[in-house]
């Protein structure tokens, strides 16, 4: 106990030399000089009480502010501290010993509280904003793209100036104020002795480790479960709500690292391609397989006339005719309506688009990912199997076209490791004109064709529209005509009508243009396929709870069937120029999409149609939180089940080896990656289009 005092009797006379005379000296200094000199003066034994109780006082009182701003509950910031279920001590403990931490290698008493304050106030202020908007706390990815966040400042500010104002006048406020702390708390606070030091850390540094030694997740821990914490990484929201922010944050942060499944071995990938290519079966890379699975030959064409194959995720697209009690005076989405083929059950909400994009070029699944990571930013490090990669093998040229910066969400190295030869972006592209502060879905479309046009081989494009990102300030489309209304006695305020009417001119705008593309597509000599839908619903926050649309500001998680579809779906719509629309697709996820633009292209291929067919024959969507078969009937909590179906184990395998694993699937399961096409850690042969101007 005598090391955690300041210092040691011989000590004390050392604060004489900081008095001066108080009576020169103004009201807070002098207390501060009292303060010092009472403390020096004192027994060891009574300033380690001091140290350790005033240490206590500024922990419980961080950790109160963390989580009633995180919470922005009254009622659940109680429940958190008044349940002794919950690891309210244990969160104490842990921010106490980070403090004594801290305040040994700063080397003055209650310093740390300038840093500990700052980074818990922080994030509960950042997991508040983010749950306001998004649905889901903050985790350690997000830390990640904190300079998309940064980038897209702009369009908030628009949004909300007067916010932005605010936020800046507190955030210069907050700085200034944690400057002139710092500055007092380095002349006014005990400097603490070499031994008050080392006991601090003799104390935390073990401690801490001991903590970080029970907080693996995935294994269990008798000590951690009687502390009353309990890690629900299947449900984010009650995870923070259970172990407020520190422990629930501290438990994402394996995130980084993606584990191998059970039984991951070469052995039980061969064991999978075994039932692809049963050793007695017909090898004749010209037969023409049955769709969804059944006998698979290795890669198989049509026939020798490729079509052009043209994937847009289209930016926040959804049916805003979906809000009850709110009509328009015209269907802003009457193209997407009358070719649709179904729904797209998103994995995400209101953003996080690059998660979707994953799904549905790679033919993955985020549920086999730890849940709130961005494969984009964290795990695509080598090439991996894409729509792009198999295209290219075709023959295909492969381009990508975003009309926004590469580094946003990684894409440019993403890109490149999915196989395309191209992307197509703001740094190459000429100057687009703008609709509502972002390129138009006009000139997108522009490109689209143009890129299609000058292609000398047949084309696989994917693109990532713009115009429909959020938000959608009334005032956006100051030309928009659409008219809003609104049923007798509906809560929906006339500013969130102006923010309906807003995102229904950018839907219509981009339903427009995929009527166009298609008129362009008909008239064509080549086969022209189009696959068009929606990232996720658009983050239009009060709108949905004034028009009932759902009880909160962001979709659920975990709810009932009917109400995540309701929630995740956006339009689907499959089109050949030839064909025209495929019909009865259903609510799919995007991981299937894959699946049906190489059975539109005439196109077979042991994973993209042969393994994933099998897959979608028992399942119509794959997400973390529920899982539909065909017929739509709901499996909630499939993830936390002791085992699950063997296909989807069998799906988990193939996934984990082509992305972290050893690649034992490569020779037969993707023979276009083992024929060398596209060879790990070959990029010399792809076309860089970082300086080439279009």
């Amino acid at each position: 106990m005598s090391n955690l005092a300041t210092h040691s009797a011989p000590h004390a006379a050392s604060f004489s030399e900081d008095k001066i005379h108080e009576e020169a000296k103004p009201v807070a200094a002098a207390a501060t000089a009292r303060f010092r000199a009472y403390f020096g003066r004192r027994h060891w034994f009574w300033r380690a009480v001091i140290a350790t109780t005033g240490s206590a006082v500024i922990t419980l009182s961080v950790l109160m502010l963390t989580e009633w701003l995180m919470r922005g509950s009254v009622a659940s910031w109680q429940l958190f501290f008044s349940l002794s279920h919950r690891p309210l001590w244990t969160t104490l403990a842990l921010v106490f010993v980070t403090m004594l931490l801290l305040d040994g290698l700063f080397g003055r008493l209650w310093q740390s509280v300038l840093v500990v304050a700052p980074v818990l106030l922080g994030f509960a202020w950042f997991s508040q904003q983010k749950g306001m908007y998004l649905g889901d706390p903050l985790y350690p990815s997000d830390l990640l793209y904190t300079r998309q966040v940064i980038d897209l400042m702009p369009l908030l500010v628009r949004d909300r100036p007067l916010d932005a104002v605010l936020i800046v006048l507190a955030s210069l406020a907050a700085i200034a104020g944690l400057y002139f702390c710092w500055r007092y708390f380095r002349r006014s606070m005990p400097k603490l002795s070499w031994a008050a030091r080392g006991a601090r850390l003799a104390i935390a540094l073990p401690a801490l480790i001991w903590f970080g030694s029970i907080s693996d997740y995935s294994s269990f821990s008798y000590i951690r479960d009687r502390m009353g914490i309990v890690p629900m990484m299947w449900d984010q929201k009650e995870n923070y709500a259970h172990n407020g922010l520190v422990v629930a944050f501290i438990f994402n942060i394996p995130m980084a690292n993606v584990s191998a499944p059970n039984g991951y071995s070469q052995e039980r990938i061969e064991s999978i391609a075994e039932y692809l290519f049963p050793a007695d079966a017909d090898g004749d890379l010209n037969g023409v397989a049955g769709t969804h699975g059944d006998a698979i030959v290795p890669v198989a064409v049509r026939n020798d006339d490729k079509p052009d194959v043209i994937m847009i995720m289209s930016e926040s697209f959804w049916d805003p005719s979906r809000l009850p009690g709110v009509a328009f005076d015209e269907d802003p989405i009457k193209n997407v309506r009358a070719n649709q083929s179904g729904h797209v059950f998103s994995p995400e909400f209101g953003g996080m688009t690059a998660n979707v994009e994953f799904e549905a070029l790679t033919g993955f699944s985020n549920a086999f990912l730890p849940y709130g990571s961005i494969p984009y930013q964290q795990y695509v490090r080598r090439p991996v199997p894409s729509l792009a990669s198999f295209f290219g093998e075709q023959g295909y040229e492969t381009r990508a076209l975003h009309p926004y910066r590469q580094w946003f969400w990684n894409r440019g190295s993403v890109y490149e490791n999915f196989g395309f030869d191209k992307f197509l972006s703001e740094e190459n592209l000429p100057e687009l004109m703008k609709k509502g502060h972002l390129a138009s879905d006009e000139e997108f479309t522009n490109e689209i064709i143009r890129a299609a046009e000058e292609a000398e081989k047949p084309l696989f494009l994917f693109g990532v529209s713009l115009q429909g990102h959020g938000p959608y300030a009334p005032s956006r489309y100051p030309d928009s005509k659409i008219k809003v209304v609104t049923d007798a006695g509906s809560a929906v305020s006339e500013a969130s009508k102006g923010s309906v009417r807003s995102y229904a001119q950018g839907a219509q705008d981009a339903d427009i243009n995929l009527a166009r593309l298609m008129d362009w597509a008909k008239k064509r000599e080549r086969e022209t396929i189009i696959v068009f839908f929606g990232d996720h619903l658009p983050p239009m926050g009060d709108v949905y709870v004034e028009s009932g649309f759902m009880k909160n500001r962001t979709a659920s998680r975990v709810d009932t069937a009917d109400h995540m579809m309701a929630q995740h779906e956006t339009p689907l719509v499959l089109w050949s120029s030839r064909t025209d629309s495929l019909r009865g697709v259903g609510t799919v996820s995007p991981s299937f999409l894959p699946l049906y633009v190489l059975e539109m292209a005439g196109l077979q291929h042991p994973y993209y149609t042969g393994f994933l067919g099998k897959v979608h024959q028992e399942y119509s969507v794959i997400d973390g939180h529920m899982l539909l078969d065909k017929d739509y009937s709901p499996h909630a909590g499939w993830m936390q089940q002791p085992s699950i179906p063997q296909i989807l184990q069998d799906y988990r395998q193939v996934q984990y080896d082509m992305m972290f694993g050893n690649t034992y699937s490569k020779e037969k399961i993707f023979p276009f990656l083992s024929a060398g096409i596209y060879a790990a850690g070959d990029h010399d042969n792809k076309e860089q289009v970082t300086s080439t101007k279009y």
